[in-house]
This record gives C-alpha cells, structure tokens and sequence, in this order.
C-alpha cells in the first residue's frame, strides 16, 4: 500500500484486548478438557464419517507455563466471503505462532481453498502483518470459494504440505468453509499426514453460533454500519416524508443482521424470515400486511417509512421454499438440458413441465424478472442465489397492485436499497478488532497443544475482553446432515434466529409502536477513540442473548 489514510494510520496503533489466560501465558496456556461431545444431530451418521474426530472434548485453557517448542511451518487461508476483521485473525495467529517459537513460518495462502490447492502462497512477514493489522477486507492473500471435498483435492493439499514441511492449516471462514475444514481434518488423520486443521468462526450473517461460539466474527462490524445507513435513509425519510424506503440487508439462511438493524434502529417493519416460516406465512399475507400498513400510515398523513427486508426472506415463504427446493434439485439433475435453452422464457417452459403443478402455478404467478432470477445461476452448493432476487421490488410491486385497485387514492412513493458489499469489508469494530485477533492468538494455542479438527473459540464476549475464556470445541459437535446437490451430505448447521429468545421477543414487544409513528433511531458511524460506552458497545443480540 503506497498510501494510507489518517484513520489508518491512527488504527495501526490500536493494540487489540486479548483474553486474560492469554495476556498471562500467551500460547502456552494449557489445554483444559471438557466432556466428550456429540454432533448437533444425526449422530451415528456423523460418527461414521468422521470417526477419527468425532466425540473429542472442549478444551478451556486454563493458566500453563512455558515451554521449548521446535519450530513449525503453518499455512492459513480466508475462505468465502469477507468478514470485517479477518486481518486480525492472522495477526493474531501470526503474533502467537512467534510467542510460541520466533523460528516459526506463517504461509499465506492465495485466493483461498484454491489456493491450497494448487500452492499459490506468500510467506507472512512482520512488515506484512503490520501492514494490515486492524484493517477491513481480506486482501492480504484474499479469499475464494472453491470446496475442498474430493479426494483429489486433500492429496494435493497434503503433498503441499509435506513438501513445505507444514504441520498445521488454519481454515478462518464460515459453516461451509469450516465443514471443508472438518473434512480436511478426519483425512489428514486418517492419512497419518501430521498436518493438524483448526477453523475460526467468520460469517457477517451470524449464523455460526451455538453455545461456545457466541458470535460469528464481522457480524458486529456490518451490522453496525448497515445500521450508520439505515439511520441515514431514516433522518432522510423523516426528512422529505415523502418516501417509502424498502431495504434488503445481507443474510441468507438467517434473520440474525435484519434483526440486529430493527433493534437499533426502530424501522416501520421488520420482516423475520423465520417467524414467516414457523407462521406458514404466504407471499400475499406479506404483501397485505404491508400494504394495511401503508393505508394506515396515509389515514395519518405519514407517507413514508423504512421497511427491513431480510436477503434470505423468499426461501422461508412456504409456497417459495417449496418452489426454490425443487428447481434446485431439479436443475442439478437437469443442468445440461437446462443450459441447453437458448432463452430465459425457453428455460422457464422447460422448467415448467418438468414441475409439479403446485410449483409450477408458483412460478408462473412471479414477474417475469423474478423468475429470470429464481431460474439463474446456481452457488457453488447448487443453491438459488438469494441475493441476486429483487425481493424487495418483488414485495414493492405487490403493494403497488393492490393500491392501485382501491378505490381510495392512496400516496406510495418507493425507493428500494440492497445493502450487502458494504459491510463485509469495512474497518473492524473495537469488538471485532479484539475479538478476531483473539480468535487468532487461540489457534495458535490449539496448535501448540497438538489440537486437531477444533474450531477455535473465545467465550463471554458479551462483557469486557478482561472477562473472556479462550478454547476450543470440535467441528463435529456442529455437525448435521442436509440435502444439497440432490443427496444427503455432513455440513455445519446454521444457526437460525430463535422465535423464543430475547433478541426476537424485545422486537417483537416493540415492532406496533415503531410501526404507528416514527421511533427513528440514528446510530451513526462506528467510534473507535472514545468512551467505552460508545467504543467497545456489543451488538444488542449479543447483549439481550446474555
């Protein structure tokens, strides 16, 4: 980089906090262990794929003393999408590896997965560390979204290894990312390669958590600046009072980030994908809902609002998830005669004599542009790719239809806003600065003990970095079986809003009274020198869950 800016330059300073059994004995904390642990779900089958790993303890680390350790060669990649904060994690992992031996050797390797693969790397200095400590993005070695699932592919990344003399990877990603990790963890075990894997929890969306990993990293960071944006678009809506503002936020399988933004920012309505699922809730109930609100809102003379929209939304309609399940299974079976079509309305009239009519009558009911986007390209798991359907000019034109049949004008003014990309990279919060390079420094502790298919973990995060406990819970714990791809196969499961928590149920409470009048709530850009109060906040769910 041949210029930084100001708040650069003044973050590189920023030392990150670490949890006190490492401030005391850096990697050479002792590996605690806890009771044997199961998967979440499917245990047997689980077992049986993974039985190299399966059962293992969490480990707490608890106060150790220093120790020789021989030098080791380690690799790291950043898989997936960004997560603000993934610089930390290396520095982190960098700063405790060097604790642990100064002879030690940090590989990065690039563009992620793929990276691994085909042994593409750079050597990890302290120049280059220093270069990026405290900053956003994963542009130090960057990331990919290839899958490491063959046999191919975990020869390669072990011939890679044994020829640099790697004994440990560090996989920092999300559910998927580290189920590859589990994966790579049970064939490097039952290879007698000696290469230990350890995961690190990364994922804006906040659907990696359960009881030892209370937060996936980023989530903080994003939703805090969607929420700057939200407030935004809110001061200028309570401004001109002249607009409906329709905002899809970033989250896929979960609600958890449009959650977040309604609790700090008291939009007109929120919608949370999993209460319209546990509610059987059709795309026209949606609709009428809102269009009810509109009305209401006109009778008063308010026509303007701010309604949340999670990315994820359409899957949890019942009539849409149906819809989406099928044409996934259906186009990867189908895929060559599929592609084969010459025109979006060929590929849909082949789509629709091969669905059932309930499925097909679905399809057929959507705007032509919505179906184009149902019927796109696929992710790298064969699924519809949410983020690229317009659910909310979907639910903007449906409002609109019924407006436009009643017989009382009613004023509908809309501006419909995505925000994704700019929350996945920006500069890491106080917490997420803290929290990554903890994550960091503790793989390096787990490798240190010896550690193998472990996913590193930091807990109590909810209160002040002088409270956290660093460990480690295995992957397998995590673990269930899912259909993808037209088969049953082992993934991470997600962590999905819970209708019965706090977090939900404080929304919840609240919602009707945002709803009647303007509760607006402007949170403004993330502090990073400051007050405590302003500087180190949590995220509301992480306060509420705790």
């Amino acid at each position: 980089m041949t210029q930084i800016s100001p708040l650069q330059k003044a973050r590189a300073a920023y030392a990150p906090k670490l949890p006190p059994v490492l401030n005391e004995c850096g990697p050479f904390a002792k590996a605690q262990l806890g009771e044997p642990t199961q998967s979440v779900a499917d245990q047997e089958k689980i077992k049986a794929l993974f039985p190299d790993t399966y059962g293992m303890p969490a480990v707490k680390f608890v106060n150790g003393a220093q120790r020789d350790t021989q030098p080791i060669k380690v690799g790291v990649i950043l898989s997936g999408g960004q997560a603000p904060g993934g610089h930390n994690v290396i520095s982190g992992l960098f700063d405790g590896l060097k604790a642990l031996n100064p002879k030690n050797e940090l590989y990065g390797f690039l563009g992620g997965p793929s990276g691994l693969i085909d042994d593409k790397y750079i050597i990890l200095d302290e120049k280059k560390i220093d270069e990026y400590r405290n900053t956003g993005g994963f542009d130090i070695i960057c990331s990919g979204r290839t899958k490491l699932e063959t046999e191919d592919q975990f020869e390669k990344v072990a011939a890679n290894c044994k020829a640099h003399g790697i004994s440990a990877v560090v996989i920092i990603g999300g559910d998927d990312s580290n189920t590859n990790a589990c994966t790579l963890a049970q064939y490097m075990l039952s290879k007698k390669t000696g290469v230990q894997v350890i995961g690190c929890p990364k994922t804006i969306d906040g659907d990696l958590k359960n009881e030892w990993i209370e937060v996936s990293f980023g989530f903080d960071t994003a939703t805090k600046v969607y929420s700057e944006l939200i407030g935004n678009i809110m001061r200028d809506a309570n401004s001109a009072r002249k607009y409906w503002h329709f905002i899809k936020l970033m989250g896929r399988s979960a609600s958890h980030i449009a959650l977040e933004c309604a609790l700090q920012t008291h939009p007109t309505a929120c919608l949370i994908s999993e209460e319209v699922a546990a509610n059987k809730t059709s795309l026209a109930e949606i609709a009428d809902k809102l269009t009810a609100l509109v009305v209401a809102r006109a009778e008063k003379k308010m026509n303007f609002g701010v309604v949340l929209v999670p990315e994820g939304l359409i899957e949890f309609i019942p009539e849409m998830k149906s819809l989406i399940a099928a044409l996934n299974d259906l186009l990867a079976i189908n895929a060559k005669d599929f592609e084969a079509q010459a025109t979006p309305e060929a590929k849909a009239d082949f789509v629709m004599k091969l669905l059932k009519p309930e499925n097909a009558a679905t399809l057929a009911s959507l705007p032509a542009a919505i179906r184009n986007q149902l019927l796109g390209d696929r992710d790298p798991h064969g699924n519809v790719q949410v983020s690229r359907i317009e659910t909310e000019k979907l639910l903007i034109a449906m409002i609109e239809e019924r407006i436009a049949k009643m017989e009382k004008k009613v004023k509908f003014s809309t501006q419909a806003h995505f925000f994704g990309y700019e929350g996945r990279c920006a500069a890491p919060s106080n917490f997420d600065a803290d929290y990554c390079y903890s994550l960091g420094y503790t793989a390096s502790a787990l490798i240190g003990a010896g550690k193998t298919g472990y996913m590193s973990s930091v807990r109590n995060v909810s209160m002040p970095a002088t409270e956290w406990e660093a460990g480690g819970i295995p992957l397998t714990m995590m673990m269930n079986m899912e259909h993808r791809h037209g088969k049953d196969v082992p993934v991470i499961r997600k962590a999905l809003v819970e209708l019965d928590g706090k977090p939900f149920k404080t929304f919840a409470a609240n919602r009707d009274a945002w709803a009647e009048g303007v509760d607006f709530v402007y949170p403004g850009p993330i502090q990073y020198f400051g007050p405590a109060e302003v500087c180190d906040r949590v995220t509301a769910t992480l306060a509420l869950e705790h």
